[in-house]
């Protein structure tokens, strides 16, 4: 790799070529991606080049960059970047010269198209503005509960919650697709003047933008980020849940009459409450008595059991001391475990509630203990 200190560069890899712009107090890294895409980091600073967010590594990726002046431009298949003089990007069609998406001033003279407020230990409350089109119309984001197909005029909270599930990716019918690369809390704003993309706590600015018709732009961004596992045929049959069901027969008895009356069934999910604690990962055996006889059932039946885990543990559970004891859940800024309540049984109250801390590997093996010794070994492999 050929490093300078310049303040404009072109850094060639053994496959593509990056550039790198130093734009005022930012660092401006534009390189590609995959086909027909880029990737874009920006950073007060030399960028992270460590972290990877939601994308896999770079794959051999050919790219064309070049200086003129105090303008830069990258190409890559059928996209190019342009950089222009005050540090703003511009994104277009190589085939037609089309403008796909510009990044654009927040306001009228400052901070530009981007905006980093410090939160302290090298992190910032990071902003990136973007260029409106009329008649665009935006698709994606994950699963939400506000009922519309197109996302554009509204605005959508990036992290993740009970029915919420926030996946920063959109496809254009301008012909793009738009990754979010930033693994933090933040918000989108599809508005009519402007989109601006918000992260609440980065070290940088990182997306990435992929170009052609949406079938390509699916595949690029599956080649980016990485391809799901094959389903198991029974996944993709009908799955029978609702709020809860309260005791064994009576889950038994709704499978059984899906079978007698010929309806197809491939998953039973039993939901929250079938435990004697929130936090106990285990049946409750007076209304669950014989577990092991209804996962036979079900099989026999040709249908899975599906037992829905929560990460939540009640301070009623027969695991909350051993767990509090060892360090197992995540804590607050002061240190305290507790994070809400949740009603539980045998308390007239909602007890407090802490979370189960996944990124702590004895906390992930102490809860596979537990849902191999009081699930997996009746047969449940469901989650």
């Amino acid at each position: 790799m050929l490093e300078t200190t310049t303040a404009r560069e072109i850094i060639e890899t053994p496959a593509a070529s990056a550039i790198v712009r130093q734009h005022g107090r930012e660092t401006i890294r534009v390189e590609p991606w995959g086909r027909n895409s880029v990737r874009v980091r920006v950073s007060l600073g030399p960028p992270d080049h460590d972290g990877l967010g939601a994308l896999l590594a770079t794959p051999p990726t050919a790219g064309t960059a070049s200086f003129e002046g105090d303008r830069a431009r990258l190409v890559v298949g059928d996209v190019a970047v342009d950089l222009d003089e005050d540090g703003r990007l511009r994104f277009s069609r190589t085939t037609d010269g089309e403008e796909l998406l510009a990044e654009e001033p927040i306001r009228y003279v400052w901070p530009g198209a981007r905006s980093f407020t410090a939160n302290g230990n090298g992190y910032y409350r990071v902003e990136q503005q973007f260029h409106a089109y009329p008649g665009e119309r935006l698709f994606g984001l994950g699963q939400h509960q506000h009922g519309r197909l197109d996302q554009k005029g509204i605005v959508v909270d990036l992290e993740q919650c009970n029915a919420e599930v926030s996946i920063p990716f959109l496809v254009s019918t301008r012909g793009y697709g738009f990754l979010w690369n930033n693994p933090a809390v933040g918000r989108v704003e599809l508005g009519e003047t402007g989109t601006r993309w918000v992260a609440d706590s980065s070290r940088q600015i990182d997306y990435w933008l992929t170009v052609g018709s949406p079938a390509e732009i699916a595949a690029q961004y599956a080649e980016a980020t990485g391809y799901a596992p094959t389903f198991p045929a029974w996944a993709a049959g009908f799955w029978q849940s609702k709020l809860r069901y309260r005791t064994q027969d009576e889950l038994l008895a709704v499978a059984r009459e899906h079978k007698r009356r010929g309806l197809p069934l491939s998953v039973m999910v039993c939901d929250f409450f079938h435990w004697p604690h929130l936090g106990d990962w285990r049946f409750e055996p007076t209304e669950w008595p014989d577990p092991r006889a209804m996962v036979e059932e079900l099989d026999e039946l040709g249908v899975k059991l599906m037992v829905s885990v929560w990460p939540s543990v009640s301070t009623l559970s027969a695991n909350y001391a051993e767990m509090l004891n060892d360090g197992l859940f995540v804590a607050t800024e002061r240190g305290t475990p507790f994070h809400t309540q949740f009603p539980d049984r045998g308390s007239s109250v909602s007890p407090p509630v802490s979370f189960y801390d996944a990124t702590n590997p004895e906390a992930r093996a102490y809860l596979w203990r537990k849902l191999r010794e009081n699930y997996h070994v009746l047969g449940v492999d469901v989650f």
